[in-house]
């Protein structure tokens, strides 16, 4: 797998139910290699601690390979890469391949995967319709969220290596599935429950639907 933009967002302002918010989702492709810190890509904006950002959230990549299904619903919009807020773009990433806890070399970062992405408001505001926060849990490709094990640079033409496989976790496809689905597979349920790379607020909401029975 390799690395087909490295891309950095600035602050947007926007109006959101009567209220001014920031974000930073709106990424454009950069020409320097950028650094993947333990907590963010530095130079990038995070505007929302709260949910972006952070050790299970230090870096967001996407797979170029589902951009041109994209383009195919939304081909009135100005393409280029970062359209996803991912600070990379990568070509050949398959979610159900990637397993929650396995390591790679990134550049020269070790990065560890995490958690998908779960769109919100802001995808839809960046696109310019918030029907594509179904359509993108639908079509189940969220690209992940990586753990910062060791900082590094990352960069154009780099590759995404695996260097320590999890064989018995699940799958972000898997984890994707499961968090959106109304009736819950028990076996993965317990497997994400019981797995220790995932954090803990993914585990306490999902843990509401075990308690469910679920």
């Amino acid at each position: 797998m390799k690395v087909i933009s490295t891309n950095i967002g600035q602050p947007t302002s926007f109006t959101w139910n009567g209220r001014t918010e920031k974000t930073g989702i709106f990424k454009s492709p950069v020409s320097h290699p950028v650094l993947l810190d333990l907590e963010d890509v530095k130079g990038d904006t995070v505007t929302d601690r709260k949910h972006h950002g952070g050790v299970f959230k230090a870096c967001y990549i996407f797979s170029s390979d589902n951009y041109p299904y994209w383009k195919d619903r939304y081909p009135e919009l100005e393409w280029n890469w970062g359209m996803f807020g991912e600070n990379i773009t990568i070509e050949g990433l398959d979610e159900a391949n990637l397993l929650v806890g396995s390591t790679y070399q990134l550049g020269s970062a070790l990065v560890q995967i995490t958690i998908p992405r779960e769109p919100c408001y802001k995808l839809g505001y960046r696109f310019g319709d918030q029907k594509i926060i179904e359509a993108f849990i639908e079509h189940g490709r969220p690209g992940t969220y990586l753990r910062v094990i060791k900082p590094g640079k990352v960069s154009t033409g780099d590759l995404f290596q695996l260097v320590d496989k999890k064989e018995d976790s699940l799958s972000i496809a898997n984890l994707f599935s499961l968090l959106y689905s109304k009736e819950k597979d028990p076996d993965i349920l317990s497997r994400a429950l019981n797995c220790e790379f995932l954090p803990q607020r993914t585990k306490d909401k999902l843990s509401r639907y075990h308690k469910k029975g679920a």
